[in-house]
């Protein structure tokens, strides 16, 4: 049999408050006695206060508190019982590489390329519960901000930290983070069997600015693992200048090559097809009204899914109600009690010289 338990004990602190509210009642009451007697002597005092019952001020301060108390037991949640619901976890295996190069700060896009493929990054995993997701931020290096997981909340942590100084080296070597994701399905991934296969995806979410030629090679290497990629490009064909920014993130010019001329990045979408092809994957652009997002989401949702792991939720069988309703009725009860004398007696000899 399951004892009682409380949702949240720190209510119990505001038993302390009731504790004040009853001390500060009587001190108050002391103080109006002794200005009355102050003001109008220990004789006539009296007089000026028989409309008041103090019994049923007793009365109704006793109902106050006992009102108060059961809103307290209440809000501490009071659960008796308890139920358990199986909770299964179903979907793919999704290693998102997160382009974090510098071409990434231009803002042919708003606010910027990196800024937007961040926003939408949240809103994808949003649109995939149940499936578990890995983040890699890649440049000219690759670094794992975050392993396999099915927690959304986590893995949201670590989107917002993307930064270009999330890796050591700048560029866009497309060839390593395809291996490391590869790597890190190994290292994180449900155990792969004759009888058991769970579907991996590779989510590339890049402007294709500096490809490596190796990149394509190691796609085919994924395909053969049995490694879907699907890539969405950021930015535009007419591109944009890469904004160069003080400690402050103020900004102070754009960035220039050798020579001396602003650096122009721009999409390069054939190669992110190219690689998306190699894999039985898909290519999509980004678009304003977030339309790719679920054409995403569709395109993962027809791979075949696998389950990744059964647990527990125990849900306890809240009785708060019960003390919440004999609170409003104490509560309720005191504002029908009146503190008035039913009659106003003349105290005798008033008026005796």
């Amino acid at each position: 049999m399951n004892g009682l338990r409380w949702g949240d004990n720190s209510a119990f602190y505001l038993i302390f408050a009731i504790v004040a509210m009853v001390l500060f009642y009587f001190i108050f009451q002391q103080q109006n006695k002794n200005k009355l007697n102050k003001a109008f002597g220990d004789r006539i005092a009296p007089w000026l206060s028989q409309s008041v019952s103090k019994h049923k001020q007793k009365i109704r301060l006793f109902l106050e508190v006992i009102g108060c108390f059961f809103i307290v037991v209440a809000l501490a949640r009071p659960q008796l019982g308890q139920s358990q619901q199986e909770v299964k976890s179903e979907g793919v295996e999704l290693m998102v590489l997160a382009d974090v190069s510098d071409s990434m700060l231009a803002e042919d896009v708003k606010p910027s390329r990196l800024e937007l493929m961040k926003v939408e990054l949240e809103k994808l995993v949003d649109l995939m519960p149940g499936n578990k997701m890995g983040l890699i931020a890649f440049a000219g290096s690759s670094a794992l901000m975050s392993p396999l997981t099915t927690d959304p909340g986590a893995l949201k942590m670590y989107i917002q930290s993307l930064d270009v100084n999330a890796v050591t080296h700048q560029g866009t070597n497309f060839q390593v983070a395809l291996s490391y994701a590869k790597e890190a399905f190994e290292r994180g991934g449900v155990t792969q069997a004759e009888n058991l296969k769970t579907t991996r995806v590779v989510l590339v979410l890049s402007d294709g600015e500096d490809q490596e030629p190796d990149a394509i090679a190691e796609a085919q290497k994924l395909n053969e693992a049995g490694i879907h990629i699907i890539t969405v490009a950021y930015g535009t064909e007419k591109g944009a200048s890469i904004p160069a920014r003080d400690a402050r993130g103020n900004l102070t010019g754009m960035r220039k090559d050798k020579s001396g001329q602003p650096i122009v990045t721009q999409v390069r979408g054939d190669f992110l097809k190219e690689i998306a092809r190699k894999t039985d994957g898909e290519f999509y652009n980004s678009y304003f009204d977030g339309s790719h997002l679920r054409d995403i989401v569709s395109k993962i949702n027809e791979y075949e899914k696998s389950e990744f792991a059964t647990s527990m939720n125990v849900q306890y069988d809240e009785k708060f109600a019960i003390p919440l309703l004999f609170g409003v009725i104490f509560l309720s009860l005191s504002f029908l009690v009146s503190n008035r004398q039913p009659r106003t007696y003349r105290p005798k000899g008033i008026f005796d010289v």
